[in-house]
């Protein structure tokens, strides 16, 4: 089965007028080939969801430190959110799918 990793980024902006509207970016993450209840299935599993979370929060260039910043914050939430629904399937060793959003 397949896991959806969801990560919602937000645009933000000075004035609420000008916000821009919500932005989801989705990746999938497989997770019914690896055994969660091995050490190297689970260290599979984490370099599968610290790409995804690259994926879904993107990258910003030297230049922009608030863009940086905000690419840090996002990867950093998603796999804080992720990371609570990694330990569950881990201690279930199931291949059930991983829901995770950031804004």
């Amino acid at each position: 089965m397949t896991k959806t990793l969801i990560a919602m980024l937000m645009a933000f902006s000075a004035s609420p007028a000008l916000s821009q509207p919500v932005s989801i970016a989705t990746t999938t993450v497989q997770t019914a080939d690896l055994d969660l209840s091995s050490k190297s299935g689970q260290r599979a599993l984490d370099l599968r969801l610290n790409q995804a979370a690259k994926e879904v929060c993107g990258y910003a260039s030297d230049a922009d430190v608030a863009g940086k910043n905000e690419v840090r914050r996002c990867r950093v939430e998603t796999l804080a959110k992720a990371e609570r629904e990694r330990d569950q399937r881990i201690a279930n060793s199931s291949g059930s799918p991983i829901e995770v959003a950031a804004r």
